[in-house]
């Protein structure tokens, strides 16, 4: 492994999951007086902790393949990419990203994005068997990820 990383939720977004959960608890019980109770709240704020240990599961992983004939894989939770068909990888900024997901979009690309994140890396594809054009994946370390998906190539 040349590289591996989770994009777990960050320390303040427990509270703010657990305080959503509650509040849709209020909205629920202004609507429904027979769940006033004490443990729909404790239900609502346990299901919005889920909500956030669920978003925090992706993780990032570049590996070196044991054959001689690959050059590993890129590991995105469960999409995976041979990297003998990376043509380009390019780390990206917080202003970079913001245009690559929104002015220069293209609709064939695999995203993989987590707003509390502001960094990325773009990695271009040169597989005639795919229409993917490139992947995009949000990571804390553009350049580690970078260098590591490079050392592969």
């Amino acid at each position: 492994m040349s590289y591996a990383e989770r994009l777990a939720v960050p320390w303040w977004g427990w509270p703010l999951a657990a305080a959503a959960g509650v509040l849709v608890a209020t909205e629920l019980v202004v609507g429904a007086p027979a769940l006033r109770h004490p443990l729909t709240f404790i239900v609502a704020g346990a299901l919005g902790l889920a909500g956030a240990a669920a978003v925090s599961r992706i993780r990032i992983e570049v590996s070196a393949s044991g054959q001689r004939d690959s050059a590993g894989e890129l590991r995105v939770d469960d999409a995976r990419l041979p990297l003998d068909v990376v043509a380009a990888v390019t780390p990206l900024t917080a202003a970079q990203r913001r245009d690559l997901l929104g002015r220069d979009a293209d609709p064939l690309a695999f995203v993989i994005v987590r707003p509390w994140v502001p960094g990325g890396v773009r990695i271009d594809l040169d597989d005639p068997d795919d229409p993917t054009p490139y992947w995009f994946v949000s990571t804390r370390d553009p350049d580690a990820l970078a260098a590591a998906l490079r050392a592969h190539l």
